[in-house]
């Protein structure tokens, strides 16, 4: 149902409040630039630290300014149950294509508790639903077996997975038809040769035609355009992550004038030896360099 390059978008703010027209610029970007769908309110929008208020105007301006031309997945998870549903509701309400819903993080769920979780959202709101397994952030893993049970709800419908593992991809592609979209975007194309249909990424947000012509190559299977193109972005995939997302990335857009540089806390913004060291690698892209040069 969901294939292609979706972006995991920025929430850029102006004095500590959502930056609205900045969000809408954005996404008309990431559209013009070839990008298969928007993802609002995810790790990448700095969903922990919006107000309900926000979080919600967050998803209601991805669906304005997408029109429906491309689907908007909207991230609605919590590791709070009845928040996940009062998020959903909304994103059903306002018109989203789907929802994204992380594991709940730091209370640690069995897999019996993250199977209950999922269905219980499933079965209370009529939405599509995408899984989201990060366990690198929240401390529990969806197991294969687990993703195969909720496969079987008919509107759990994809899973981001973003375990890094290869494994363990292949172990769910084998035991159901459940859609896998990559969360980790260095590893787009091999999650695709195995069997994935894209990616939620970081690196769409500085680089959206590239990305989309990445996951464009991979589902024809043409493999020599995809691993070329993977290579050329080898280096935005790492250093997008040279501090904790989504630092770098909101970096590069504030070096390139398409945010203001505010990040909320517990996080901050980029070290001066790790901005230096970004900005050199942007500045290898001749569509970034022009971009950076405008704001220099």
């Amino acid at each position: 149902m969901f294939q292609g390059s979706f972006v995991a978008i920025v929430t850029p703010f102006s004095d500590n409040k959502l930056d609205e027209q900045a969000l809408r610029e954005l996404i008309r970007e990431q559209i013009k630039n070839g990008t298969h769908g928007i993802v609002p309110c995810g790790t990448t929008g700095e969903s922990p630290t919006l107000s309900y208020e926000e979080h919600n105007r967050v998803v209601d301006i991805a669906i304005e300014e997408c029109k429906g031309r491309v689907p908007v997945i909207a991230g609605a998870g919590s590791n709070s149950t009845s928040e996940t549903l009062m998020l959903t509701r909304h994103a059903k309400e306002a018109g989203a294509d789907a929802v994204l819903l992380i594991t709940p993080y730091y209370n640690k769920p069995t897999q019996d508790g993250l199977y209950s979780h999922f269905k219980t959202v499933a079965e209370e709101v009529d939405i599509p639903i995408v899984l989201y397994n990060v366990p690198g952030r929240t401390g529990v893993n969806i197991a294969p077996e687990t993703v195969e049970r909720l496969a079987q709800i008919p509107n759990i419908v994809a899973i981001k997975e973003a375990s890094g593992s290869l494994d363990q991809v292949s172990q769910i592609l084998s035991r159901c038809g459940i859609t896998v979209l990559s969360g980790d975007d260095s590893l787009v194309l091999p999650m695709m040769s195995v069997g994935g249909k894209g990616v939620i990424s970081v690196a769409a947000n500085v680089l959206p035609g590239r990305m989309s012509a990445l996951v464009n190559a991979g589902l024809k299977g043409d493999w020599k355009t995809a691993k070329k193109i993977h290579y050329e972005l080898y280096p935005i995939f790492k250093n997008m992550f040279i501090e904790t997302n989504p630092i770098p990335v909101k970096s590069s857009l504030a070096m390139m004038g398409m945010i203001k540089p505010e990040i909320r806390l517990p996080l901050t913004f980029i070290s001066d030896a790790n901005k230096k060291k970004l900005l050199q690698v942007l500045s290898d892209y001749p569509e970034l360099a022009e971009k950076l040069n405008c704001t220099a």
